[in-house]
């Protein structure tokens, strides 16, 4: 907990905020997509797994949900890079709580994004085990979530994320606040 308070006290210029981003972008853009469907080709073959291919059912259905997931991960990203003065990286954290959307319809949209993203994927190419990494990998990122960062981030901003908290759900998005 003290490393995360030290990273969030220091302010990072936005060259820095984009240096981290680019490369961040790499590594889940480019090389675990790469890992998902490769590794999973692997694993397929390895355990005798059937896909599970409709044609393009699969394709339509893979994209759908691919764009829908990255779109709201970079809208999540630009959010906390503008709003917030900060990155979803923990080295680099936000500055400040965002309390607009995405941030209003759940408190994890980009973790939401993450999981829908790489799930298209897994649809797209029709494999059993791509969506089943998915799925540890959206377990392991709500673990992550639940077990240290919320904590981190009652730490740093109290009261009002606590509030944010309640009022908010945590993953699956609310379009409607409440009254």
């Amino acid at each position: 907990m003290k490393t995360y308070k030290k990273w969030a006290k220091h302010p990072y210029s936005f060259g820095q905020r984009m240096l981290l981003m680019v490369l961040a972008g790499i590594l889940f853009l480019l090389i675990l997509p790469t890992l998902l469907v490769n590794g999973s080709a692997r694993l397929d073959a390895a355990w005798n797994l059937p896909d599970f291919s409709a044609g393009l059912v699969n394709k339509i259905a893979g994209a759908i949900l691919s764009l829908a997931g990255f779109s709201l991960g970079f809208w999540s990203v630009e959010r906390q890079i503008t709003l917030a003065a900060g990155t979803p990286v923990p080295v680099m954290p936000t500055q400040k709580l965002i309390v607009q959307p995405p941030f209003t319809y759940c408190r994890n949209p980009m973790t939401l994004g993450t999981i829908l993203g790489y799930s298209g994927i897994g649809v797209w190419i029709g494999s059993f085990s791509a969506v089943g990494m998915v799925l540890l990998f959206g377990l392991l990122l709500i673990l992550y979530i639940k077990l240290l960062e919320e904590k981190e981030l009652e730490a740093r901003f109290g009261e009002s994320y606590l509030e944010y908290k309640r009022q908010t759900p945590f993953m699956i998005p609310r379009f409607r606040r409440k009254s």
